[in-house]
């Protein structure tokens, strides 16, 4: 983005600026802080209001009894330099650098995440690999005609039977809503240009440098995220802005288009807050309905129809030094609860003070007031020792200690009607001449912290510049979220095509796939076979006993014919690949004596 504007929307009439009056922002988390930093770098005095007692919404870092808790794990990567600026401006050198490590646990196994061939395939086993393919071109040769939903976006991308595998439990788990219901915009926007030909890809090619599918290494803050918003309220108040804590906007007066100020409630204490402009990163569904005068009708029905997900994290404390090496793992098995574990003290060694100890945090997805939200915390510390000890990460007797924190509003739904009735909101907002939303819940988008920051700064712009950058389309269109693509140079493209030309085969890679591919042709050769019948079935497929021993042409010769041809096509595809590769490597090693031979020349014919 490097400051370009995000998008155009027809221009607002321009409000009167008041350079003695603050600005107020509203919301005390990554969008609503960032935007507060940036307008005290031009000289004027930010009032942040935040309704919690503590900063940083739902990138904080809560604390329990020396032990810290990240609500939901917060990697610090970004493509916008202008965020990744912001990071390291305020915390320096209090960043470490950390491998990502994640798995699945689907089916009482664990699979690495990305997907690793070996694993991946000794995991599901030769049959359902095998299944997950066939799905996989069923639904290229005959896939959904609209992809509205979830399932079908997914679906048409991966197969239907890897969707139910590896999709549909965890993301319902999730959203609590079925896959059906839920937009394939979320996908769109979360997966973007993901499929199985390109999982499949990543399988067996290492990526080139100048692509990263998936973000193997990242920045994490020493103590959290939390304290990166805890640095950035420091600089904001050295600076003269205010950030006030436990401020509960009940109000927000307007006149016509104009907000003129919000009415705050501190323990019984009112007090209306006035200012020049406005910036929100409030639920965009709350501030619509605290307004004074109400806006229409159709803007608070639209209101009432968007909905949100809440998730409550139970942290628990285990008298062991070492569970496992994973920062978070996916819990996609129907028979627990828990959605995902995270392993904070494989995010950073400080976010535990002792070291003979491990702290984990369980998150189970929820709707705000009901079953499980409402549970007791002590009933949710035992559900979570229990699951703890049920997938076999820790054992029930180690854990001896544990707390719950509860999230609301950490996830907007993208329901089936989801976009219609954001658009009613968005055209009553965008009337408004002197207030932007902002955020993950302001705009009623799942953004990351680094695109809720980019509303914030884009705001602050749109504000005090008069720039007309859309805030609403920040990562609408941009490429997927952990995916970073650079466009190379001629030069760049050259090498990488001689690279891909060039590069080493891996033996093992290719001799799996081609004894999967292999195994595959031959069991479905029988199959067809043995369904066609008639007095002699496949006389000539039959021959193959002559090499492969106790092979019939049946349903049992199909199973076995799959294991004799994917060993002989994994014998043949590694033994090509040490051909291809010794043979590359003295076709370079003459290229590299005729280049010598060549420099050489030229240097003798100059003395």
């Amino acid at each position: 983005m490097g400051g370009e504007a995000v998008g155009l929307r027809p221009e607002r009439a321009a409000v009167p600026d008041d350079p003695d009056l603050p600005v107020v922002v509203i919301g005390g988390g990554p969008a609503g802080l960032t935007a507060a930093y940036e307008i005290t770098k031009l000289d004027r005095k930010p009032i942040v209001l935040e309704r919690d007692g503590i900063v940083g919404g739902i990138a904080r870092t809560e604390s329990y009894k020396g032990f810290h808790f990240d609500m939901g794990g917060h990697r610090f990567f970004t493509k916008a330099e202008e965020v990744n600026k912001l990071w390291h401006e305020v915390l320096r050198d209090d960043f470490l650098v950390r491998p990502r490590l994640s798995r699945i646990y689907y089916k009482k196994k664990f699979f690495h995440y990305p997907l690793k061939a070996l694993d991946a395939l000794a995991g599901l086993g030769p049959v359902e690999a095998l299944l997950i393919l066939l799905s996989y071109v069923r639904w290229q040769l005959f896939p959904y005609e609209k992809e509205e939903t979830f399932d079908q976006w997914v679906t048409n991308r991966f197969g239907k039977r890897l969707f139910e595998a590896f999709f549909k439990t965890y993301t319902e788990k999730v959203w609590g809503i079925p896959c059906s219901e839920l937009k394939a915009e979320w996908a769109a926007q979360r997966i973007k240009d993901l499929s199985l030909k390109a999982v499949l890809i990543s399988l067996f090619l290492k990526p080139g440098d100048k692509i990263k599918t998936l973000i193997e290494r990242f920045e994490y803050p020493r103590l959290g995220p939390g304290m990166m918003w805890r640095a950035v309220r420091q600089r904001i108040e050295a600076r003269g802005g205010e950030v006030r804590l436990n401020q509960d906007v009940i109000r927000v007066h307007r006149r016509g288009g104009t907000i003129e100020g919000v009415e705050v409630s501190n323990e019984g204490h009112v007090e209306t807050v006035r200012g020049a402009h406005f910036i929100s990163s409030m639920p965009v569904t709350e501030f619509v309905k605290r307004l004074e005068p109400p806006p229409p009708a159709a803007v608070l029905e639209a209101a009432s129809r968007l909905k949100y997900r809440d998730f409550l994290a139970v942290c628990l404390i285990v008298n062991k030094p070492d569970l496992f090496p994973d920062n978070w793992i996916y819990i996609h098995e129907p028979d627990v609860r828990v959605g995902r574990i995270q392993n904070f003290k494989n995010w950073s060694p400080e976010m535990v003070p002792d070291v003979s100890k491990t702290s984990l945090g369980l998150e189970y997805f929820c709707n705000e007031g009901d079953a499980l939200w409402s549970m007791a915390d002590a009933d949710l510390v035992e559900l979570g020792r229990r699951e703890i000890d049920k997938i076999g990460l820790a054992r029930y007797a180690d854990v001896e200690d544990g707390c719950v924190f509860r999230v609301p509003k950490a996830y907007p739904v993208y329901g089936s009607d989801y976009r219609t009735h954001l658009e009613v909101i968005r055209e009553f907002m965008d009337g408004l001449t002197n207030c932007r939303t902002v955020g993950r819940n302001g705009l009623h988008r799942y953004n990351n912290q680094d695109h809720s920051m980019l509303t914030g700064m884009f705001a602050v712009r749109n504000l005090l510049f008069g720039e007309q950058n859309d805030l609403w389309s920040i990562n609408a269109d941009m490429e997927y979220h952990e995916e970073i693509r650079e466009k190379p140079s001629l030069d760049a493209l050259l090498r990488r095509a001689l690279s891909v030309l060039l590069a080493r085969i891996d033996p093992v890679a290719l001799g799996v796939a081609a004894g999967t591919l292999s195994g595959a042709i031959l069991f479905l050769m029988t199959l067809v076979l043995v369904a066609r019948g008639g007095p002699s079935v496949g006389p000539m497929l039959g021959l193959l006993s002559q090499y492969f021993p106790g092979y019939r042409v049946n349903v049992p010769g199909a199973f076995l014919g799959f294991a004799y041809a994917g060993l002989a096509g994994y014998l043949t595809g590694w033994s090509f690949a040490h051909l291809r590769n010794a043979t590359m490597f003295g076709y370079v090693s003459l290229l590299r004596w005729r280049a010598r031979r060549a420099l050489l020349r030229r240097m003798l014919d100059d003395v």
